[in-house]
């Protein structure tokens, strides 16, 4: 008989099967007794996950699950570690959960890599026209002349210093950019290793080809990226925002971008889904994405399967590669 229980809390909609295939419930089945969720709508209440937490050794959650607060956290009396098919865990894990020696490992790594991958492909999208040409082209419009940029050897500004910023600071290497970091944390041996620089604000948005915002949203970072610094933007320069749409003053965005010969690509907004006929779906020099630059659906078998080897790693003593540690959990955007 199984003695190792884990509790699923992703109900089984659509979701839940591009998360889990019958590959991957069949070898969680033959780790462990799995409690699932069997209702094909439904998230746990909190009341329902206070009770069926109990006698539970791993927790795996998925967006929309209750928060893990000391209320729950109190049945919770077996419970090693939180595995989280998401990214950042910060809606989900309290400090009650560090607090009580609970391990906690996510998808975040994963997420990162494909979100770095879809800076590189919004800026050559951008750059390249690659949405306007594609148009053109099936109304039977082929171009007389055009003009179009590439991102080789640019100078790139990159907002903020996490793992998304850094796996795309590796995937620009083979673009030879010249790259500009604003980061209060990012120490001057990182920057070595790349050989980046350390800026400013006002240097990166004034002097870069491409700027590439990856700050959390945090109330310091609300409206960051404020009129004054869109101003200051060069001609033709490119704006890339996969973060949180808060970062950015929309309203002053949308005004810089109807005087200014500047670019941008958003793929986040301060209210999502974006309202219809919000003034930013009236810019010609914008391309809007529905939140989807990462991580890409065929990438989420693979944060499933990650997680369960982090949970085999903890039950074997090998060390983890994907766990988030509170301090890191508290620079996460909720």
């Amino acid at each position: 008989m199984k003695t190792i229980k884990i509790l699923v809390t992703m109900p089984k909609h659509a979701t839940f099967y591009t998360f889990f295939n019958q590959e991957i419930i069949d070898s969680l089945e033959q780790l462990a007794e799995v409690i699932w969720n069997e209702s094909t709508t439904e998230q746990f209440t909190k009341q329902q996950l206070r009770t069926v937490i109990k006698d539970v050794d791993f927790i795996i959650t998925g967006w929309g699950t209750p928060i893990l607060d000391e209320e729950i956290l109190q049945n919770a009396n077996k419970l090693k570690m939180v595995a989280h098919t998401g990214g950042s865990v910060k809606p989900y894990v309290t400090d009650a959960v560090y607090e009580r020696g609970i391990t906690v490992v996510s998808g975040n790594n994963i997420f990162a890599e494909s979100v770095a991958e879809s800076v590189i492909a919004y800026a050559l999208a951008s750059l390249r026209d690659i949405p306007k040409y594609s148009s053109d082209l099936k109304q039977g419009i082929w171009p007389s002349g055009y003009y179009n940029k590439g991102l080789l050897n640019k100078r790139i500004g990159i907002v903020g210093y996490g793992m998304i910023a850094k796996y795309t600071v590796e995937m620009l290497k083979p673009f030879h950019a010249e790259i500009l970091v604003y980061s209060k944390h990012i120490s001057q041996e990182e920057l070595d290793k790349h050989q980046m620089k350390k800026a400013d604000l006002e240097e990166i948005f004034s002097t870069c080809d491409i700027v590439s915002l990856h700050s959390a949203s945090t109330p310091a970072n609300y409206h960051m990226i404020n009129e004054s610094l869109l101003m200051s933007m060069q001609e033709g320069a490119l704006l890339l925002n996969t973060a949180r749409g808060a970062i950015i003053d929309e309203e002053a965005l949308v005004r810089v971008m109807r005087t200014k010969n500047i670019y941008a690509v958003l793929d986040v907004f301060e209210v999502e889904p974006l309202p219809a006929k919000h003034p930013l779906t009236t810019l010609e020099n914008a391309i809007l994405m529905p939140h989807m630059g990462g991580p890409t659906v065929d990438r989420r078998f693979i944060v499933t399967r990650q997680i369960i080897n982090e949970i085999k790693r903890f039950l074997s003593g090998e060390p983890l590669i994907c766990e988030i540690s509170q301090a890191y959990a508290s620079t996460m955007t909720r």
